[in-house]
Order: structure tokens, then C-alpha cells, then sequence
């Protein structure tokens, strides 16, 4: 599960892929729908910000409909929803879009 610079974003299907994330130091979880506009527009925000990082944050992308599991888990109740882990606690939520300075600083002020 190695993320590489033409994949700045790994999209995870299944709880153990999930899981395993979790032993990591920090890792941002995009809880999305294909259906979803919003969740659209964010994907190139998080790429970016997925560069910007240079692996200092994993960044993983959760369908909402292809893991039903892990969105009850984690109590999703609208797309996109994005929470931050760190070794595996969460350090913060955060629901809709957001622009890229926005959720860059977001990102940092829990590093």
C-alpha cells in the first residue's frame, strides 16, 4: 500500500486496508460518493495538498458505498467528510468542501 507522487491519494475498499492505515503517524480519511459533487471538487484539493505534504500526512479516500461498514463506524452522516488520524486517534473532523489554504492550515495545526 504504497502511495507514490502520480497517486497522491490511495482509495481503500475494505477494513483491513483501513486498519492497517491506522498504525500510521497521521492519515487523512475522505469519507466520499462518486455521486457526490462536492466530494468532486475536493479531489484535486486533496492531491494538491497530498503534494504539498510530501508524506508527512497519508491522505486515503473511503466510498461511502463500497464501505458502508466504515462510514457507520465513523458515524458519516454527509459526503465529503474528512477526519484526521493520529497513530491511530482521531484529531479532528471536518464536513463539506473545503478550499485548499483552509484545510492545509486545518492539517497543520494538528501536525
Amino acid at each position: 500500500m504504497e502511495l507514490d507522487k502520480e497517486e497522491p491519494c490511495m482509495k481503500i475498499v475494505n477494513t483491513e486496508e483501513f486498519n492497517a492505515l491506522m498504525n500510521e503517524d497521521v492519515v487523512l480519511v475522505d469519507f466520499f460518493a462518486t455521486w457526490c459533487g462536492p466530494c468532486k471538487m475536493l479531489t484535486p484539493v486533496l492531491e494538491s495538498v497530498a503534494n504539498k505534504l510530501d508524506g508527512k500526512v497519508k491522505i486515503v479516500k473511503v466510498d461511502v458505498d463500497e464501505s458502508p461498514d466504515l462510514a457507520q463506524r465513523f458515524g458519516i452522516m454527509s459526503v465529503p467528510t474528512m477526519i484526521l488520524f493520529k497513530k491511530g486517534q482521531q484529531a479532528a473532523a471536518f464536513s463539506g468542501y473545503m478550499p485548499e489554504a483552509m484545510l492545509m492550515q486545518n492539517i497543520e495545526s494538528k501536525l
